[in-house]
């Protein structure tokens, strides 16, 4: 099977983080978002991987390349005007010569069982699959109410007290090819807004899957550093690069961390990192690669991105620290 990631939006929700990199580039523990994306694909045993840029292409493509050293392949689907989210995917339809297919976003955390899902589908028979989980405030989201197991209703952010359900459409799919039919070509065309109203006007079997692992749609600030906290302490399963070098703390290549600094768990902290002497660091905290904090120096859970330099004496506290455009 063949997967398709969406990675050319705006991301203008994060902003400003999205400023300065693409939403699917944006760090998170030492890793781009949509890396994590692309290493759940290769897990699970997909080889041929699709990807629609649009919003700085040319970063996305410097650091996925063909998709080798990732263990699959990966093509790129420009779109010199937004297509939407379903006009995106008629967009490569010959990519898919008539599988089904799998669409994942490149700007969410997940470890969503895809072998189960896919299992899932072939069950239920349906023309799509959309992907669900339980929140606790469905008024941030779109959500489905479900009638054994098929989606009869959608919801866009409902006002609190009038939400149908709280499963969340997580914007992860699966589509029998016959989702072809239902995509107008070379048009702007979106999966939530136009795609599935009409599949239940129309009473196409959609059915839903309720996930059990961990999803996220990283769209503000304040969700981008609970995903570090929820990576860290083990809350969604990803690979965190470096190693483990005591409980909870992860430490890329070169790091240098005087004896006198103190670290308390959980942390990450990338290749080249220097900690200076007396310098306190208490968690969930990241420091991206060559960061250098200075002696004295306290980081209280906060996200540092790469190459930040932290005077002695600085007191940084909830904070994501980076370099803005231009710089």
């Amino acid at each position: 099977m063949k997967a398709m990631v969406l990675a050319a939006g705006l991301g203008t929700r994060l902003r400003p983080l999205t400023d300065v990199f693409s939403k699917p580039m944006v760090p998170l523990v030492g890793r781009p978002c949509m890396e994590h994306t692309i290493r759940l694909l290769q897990k699970h045993g997909f080889e041929d991987v699709i990807v629609n840029l649009h919003h700085r292409p040319e970063k996305i493509k410097e650091h996925f390349g063909d998709g080798a050293r990732f263990g699959l392949r990966i093509s790129y689907s420009y779109e010199k005007e937004l297509l939407g989210t379903a006009g995106a995917l008629k967009k490569v339809a010959d990519f898919f010569a008539g599988e089904t297919v799998l669409i994942v976003s490149g700007d969410a955390l997940t470890d969503i069982n895809l072998e189960d899902f896919y299992c899932y589908h072939k069950e239920q028979k349906p023309v799509a699959t959309l992907a669900l989980k339980t929140v606790d405030d469905p008024t941030q989201y779109g959500v489905v109410l479900l009638k054994e197991k098929r989606i009869v209703a959608f919801q866009e952010k409902p006002d609190r007290g009038e939400a149908v359900s709280n499963l969340a459409n997580t914007g992860i799919y699966l589509f029998d090819p016959e989702i072809f039919e239902h995509i107008p070509a070379k048009t702007f065309f979106d999966f939530g807004k136009q795609v599935f109203p009409h599949l239940l006007k129309e009473n196409v079997k959609m059915s839903g899957y309720e996930m059990s692992g961990y999803w996220c749609d990283i769209g503000s600030p304040a969700v981008y550093q609970q995903a570090h906290e929820d990576i860290l302490t083990g809350r969604v399963k990803v690979d965190i690069p470096g190693k483990e070098t005591r409980a909870g703390i992860w430490c890329g290549k070169d790091v240098s961390i005087d004896q006198a600094a103190v670290l308390e768990a959980p942390l990450f902290l990338g290749d080249g990192c220097v900690i200076a002497k007396d310098v306190f660091v208490c968690g969930p905290t990241v420091i991206g690669s060559r960061c250098r904090v200075g002696t004295g120096a306290v980081i209280k859970k906060s996200i540092l991105w790469d190459d930040m330099h932290i005077h002695p004496r600085t007191t940084v506290d909830g904070r994501i620290l980076y370099m803005p455009k231009g710089n």
